[in-house]
C-alpha cells in the first residue's frame, strides 16, 4: 500500500514550484559538465535580471545543482509544513514573501554595485518556536538543538564562500537570517497564547522575549560580545523610527508567549502532526522555563544595580581606641 504523504496546500505548491523552476532553468540554460547556469529570466544575476522584476520571488526556488535541489527540498517539506501548521497558511505566505523577496532584492544590489565597480528562514523561525528540540542525526550519532541551527547554516555558507567561490549563498544566508529575525522580532502579528490574554482575539506584534534576543542565537561566550552591537542596532533602530520600544508589559507578554509555546499546542518538528512526545515537551518546556529565569535573573540584578546608592564611606577608627582594645597580658 503506497504510503501517503500530507502536505499543507502552500508548502506542496512551494515544492512543485521549486522542481518546475529548476528543470525550467535546466532546459534554457547554457549546459556544462559540472553543473547547469542560471538564466537571467528566473535567477538573479548581476546587469541582468534588472528587466525580469519577478526574479526577486522566483530565484529562491531556482537551483542549479542536485544537491542544493536536494537541500531545498527537504528544507520545504520540514520547514514549510511544519511552520504552515504552526501559523496558519496566510502567516507562512507572508513570512515566505517577506524572507524572499528582502534578501534577493539587497543581494541584487550588493551585487549591482560590485559588478559595476569589479565587472535561512525557516532556521529562525524555528529558534522562536522550538528552541530547545533536540535534533538527532544519523541515529543519534549527532544530536544539535534547533537553536543553534542558524548560527551553525551562516557559519558554514562563511567559510564557503572564500574558499568554495560561493559568494551568493554567504550574501543571502546572512541577509535571510538578519531579515527573517527583524520579521520576527518587530513586525509579524501572532495570536496570544499566554494565560493573561483578554479574549480570543488578542494578539502581540512581534517577540520581545529574552530568549529571541539576536545574541541568544550563538553560544554563551560570544554573547557578552554580540550585546552591545545588537543593543546599538536597536537603539538606531529605535531612532530611525523602524521599529517600536519594547516596553516591559511586552517583555513579559512576550516571555508568557515562549512559556505556553514550550507546553504544547504546536505540530511535532519531524512528523508534522501535532503535540509529540510528552516526554520531549516536558524536557523542553523546562529547559526553556531554566532559560527564561534565568534572563529574568540577569535583568533584575542590572537593574537593582543601576539604582542602588554609592555605598558611604566610614571613617576609621582612632588609633588610640584601637589600642585599648587589644587583650592585656597577665
Amino acid at each position: 500500500m503506497p504510503v501517503r504523504i500530507n502536505l499543507p496546500p502552500l508548502t506542496r505548491a512551494l515544492l512543485i514550484l521549486l522542481l518546475l523552476l529548476s528543470l525550467l532553468n535546466a532546459s534554457f540554460s547554457v549546459r556544462s559538465l559540472i553543473r547547469v547556469q542560471a538564466v537571467p529570466a528566473l535567477a538573479i544575476i548581476p546587469a541582468r535580471s534588472l528587466k525580469y522584476p519577478w526574479t526577486t520571488l522566483t530565484a529562491a526556488l531556482v537551483e542549479t545543482n542536485l544537491v542544493s535541489f536536494a537541500i531545498s527540498a527537504i528544507t520545504i517539506f520540514y520547514g514549510g509544513r511544519y511552520l504552515e501548521r504552526a501559523w496558519t497558511g496566510q502567516e507562512f505566505a507572508k513570512f515566505v514573501m517577506f524572507v524572499t523577496m528582502i534578501p534577493n532584492l539587497l543581494t541584487f544590489a550588493i551585487y549591482a554595485l560590485w559588478y559595476s565597480v569589479t565587472g535561512t528562514a525557516f532556521l529562525v523561525a524555528f529558534k522562536q518556536l522550538v528552541p530547545e528540540h533536540t535534533v538527532s542525526l544519523f541515529r543519534a550519532s549527532i544530536r544539535i538543538r534547533v537553536k543553534h541551527f542558524p548560527a551553525v547554516f551562516v557559519l558554514l555558507n562563511s567559510l564557503s564562500g572564500p574558499l568554495l567561490g560561493t559568494d551568493t549563498a554567504f550574501f543571502l544566508s546572512w541577509l535571510g537570517f538578519l531579515t527573517s529575525w527583524i520579521y520576527l522580532r518587530f513586525y509579524r502579528v501572532a495570536p496570544l497564547l499566554a494565560t493573561t490574554a483578554t479574549g480570543e482575539e488578542s494578539v502581540i506584534k512581534g517577540d520581545a522575549s529574552d530568549t529571541f534576543a539576536f545574541s541568544h542565537f550563538f553560544p554563551d561566550s560570544v554573547q557578552v560580545l554580540l550585546d552591545p552591537l545588537a543593543d546599538s542596532v536597536y537603539k538606531t533602530m529605535v531612532a530611525f523610527r523602524l521599529c517600536v520600544p519594547f516596553s516591559e508589559e511586552a517583555i513579559d507578554q512576550s516571555n508568557e508567549q515562549a512559556s505556553a509555546r514550550a507546553e504544547g499546542g504546536l505540530p511535532s518538528l519531524m512528523t508534522g502532526g501535532r503535540g509529540g512526545r510528552a516526554g520531549g515537551r516536558r524536557e523542553e518546556a523546562e529547559r526553556r522555563r531554566a532559560l527564561a529565569l534565568k534572563a529574568l535573573d540577569q535583568r533584575l540584578n542590572a537593574a537593582a544595580a543601576a539604582a542602588a546608592p554609592a555605598p558611604a564611606e566610614t571613617p576609621s577608627a582612632p588609633a588610640a581606641e584601637t589600642s585599648t582594645m587589644e587583650p592585656t597580658t597577665a
